[in-house]
């Protein structure tokens, strides 16, 4: 289990769900799962989020 807070992040940013996945290469229902903590990114989209998102990926998504 993991926290994430990239809806934080997101918002920050003005990005729908929709947007970032756009942005990302995935659908928005992996954006939703994620940001419920419900899916584990693969480090390449960790990077891809974080390069959109522009915060570091340890601040998005904290694994204890």
């Amino acid at each position: 289990m993991f926290v994430c807070n990239l809806k934080i992040f997101r918002l920050q940013k003005g990005l729908t769900q929709e947007q970032l996945a756009e942005k990302v290469g995935v659908r928005r229902e992996t954006i939703m799962r994620l940001e419920k903590a419900q899916y584990n990114p693969s480090l390449k989209l960790a990077v891809d989020i974080s390069r959109t998102v522009g915060a570091p990926i340890e601040e998005i998504f904290v694994f204890p």
